[in-house]
């Protein structure tokens, strides 16, 4: 069921790597069903917390038309953010299953999963096609330098 989900989430990444964007996805699950989506949108939008699992949990709020997701379990590509740990656990997310490690160890994730913090602590696995999750990433970002390396040239000459 894990790889299920993930692969969903992996489709919303392939949809922000289409738009141009970090290709990061989330899906919010419950009682095994995929309830919302979300996917990094910050370029396109011009907005800071347009993250891929802010966007997949406010969706889910909507549809629950509820802000406590208690039930509900995130599945997302990347180890989320102190910004999107935060989210989750202001929505009361259940259960959040990540793909790929943030490698620059920014995003806190363990510590607030497990600090108490709102009186909800969030059970998390890492790892959920960790390759795969890591795959669309480095894609992503060799193709930038790619295209970096080439507008250098460019102007060089």
């Amino acid at each position: 069921m894990k790889n299920k989900f993930m692969c969903s989430a992996l489709k919303c990444a392939q949809k922000a790597f289409e738009e141009g964007e970090v290709p990061i996805g989330a899906v919010v699950v419950l009682d095994g069903k995929v309830i919302a989506r979300g996917h990094n949108r910050r370029t396109g939008r011009q907005i800071a917390t347009a993250h891929a699992e802010v966007e997949a949990i406010e969706k889910a709020c909507k549809k629950l038309k509820s802000w406590r997701l208690l039930e509900c379990e995130l599945y997302v590509t990347l180890e989320p953010c102190p910004m999107c740990m935060g989210a989750a656990l202001n929505a009361r997310i259940k259960k959040i299953y990540f793909g790929a490690y943030e490698d620059k160890g920014r995003s806190l994730t363990e510590q607030i999963a497990s600090a108490n913090l709102l009186n909800h602590k969030i059970e998390v696995e890492g790892g959920v096609m960790e390759q795969e999750c890591k795959n669309i990433l480095s894609s992503f970002f060799s193709g930038m330098r790619a295209r970096e390396k080439a507008k250098k040239e460019n102007n060089s000459q």
